[in-house]
């Protein structure tokens, strides 16, 4: 009883700690075992951004997700974004971890899921977006030093097609519909792309549904039960081929 109780103390100074650093924390129920990961801020690739910046960190990241991964005692992945974006290689390297998990994941935008943070949204196996949320779809930027010749545009070019391909891989939108939000002229001051509401996002394929908290973790514990049976039914079958095989050699 004792030692319960011990576990139970060092598990809740492991998760406090593991909010303070990382906005990661472990939740524990009877429907199953969760990780919830927060990806908030600006992502910071290789530059480290100023002090008073709100980020998050991909080498912080990606180890928690091959951490996640293999830790037989987490059976989910919840996905919690407000982001502004960001760097589009480490955003885009995070995604594609997400989007390779075999662990059931869920993701939900609150507040708000723009540039970079559209693959992320989009790279659970299903996503939702609260109805008060936006997205902002534009074209890859950079700062400092560009070249003005044609490699410069081709670079930058290929750099969208990666981002094009993962959206429109993981989501329902279709590549035309999504380069002409990504391009469209007059709706954003100084700039070029869409702001999607919460709706909009859901109605373009680019969300698959509107929803809170409560319905991603409802959705998410749905897919570790499914996950479950159906490594219930493979281990079942697995057995009776091996009784089979037994028998046919006794025969």
């Amino acid at each position: 009883m004792n030692d319960d109780k011990e576990k139970k103390v060092e598990d809740d100074k492991e998760n406090i700690e593991s909010i303070k650093e990382f906005g990661a924390s472990k939740v524990r129920s009877s429907r199953g075992n969760i990780h919830c990961l927060t990806i908030i801020g600006q992502i910071e690739g290789h530059i480290t951004l100023p002090p008073q910046n709100k980020t998050t960190k991909y080498e912080h990241v990606i180890p928690q997700l091959i951490a996640i991964e293999e830790n037989e005692e987490i059976d989910g992945l919840l996905v919690i974004l407000n982001t502004v974006g960001g760097d589009v290689e480490a955003g885009l390297a995070i995604a594609e971890m997400i989007a390779s998990m075999k662990k059931p994941t869920v993701s939900l935008v609150l507040g708000g899921g723009h540039s970079i943070g559209v693959p992320l949204a989009v790279a659970a196996k299903h996503s939702f977006i609260a109805p008060s949320a936006t997205m902002t779809i534009h074209p890859i930027r950079m700062t400092g030093l560009v070249i003005g010749v044609s490699q410069t545009f081709e670079y930058f070019d290929r750099m969208q097609e990666r981002v094009v391909q993962f959206v429109t891989r993981n989501s329902g939108i279709s590549r035309e519909k999504f380069r002409e939000l990504m391009l469209k002229t007059g709706e954003l001051a100084n700039d070029v792309g869409t702001v999607l509401f919460g709706e909009d996002a859901v109605k373009n394929g680019l969300i698959d549904q509107l929803g809170g908290v409560s319905d991603a973790l409802n959705k998410l514990y749905e897919m570790i039960e499914k996950k479950k049976e159906s490594q219930k039914t493979n281990s079942t079958n697995m057995q009776k081929d091996d009784s089979n095989v037994q028998k046919d050699k006794t025969e």
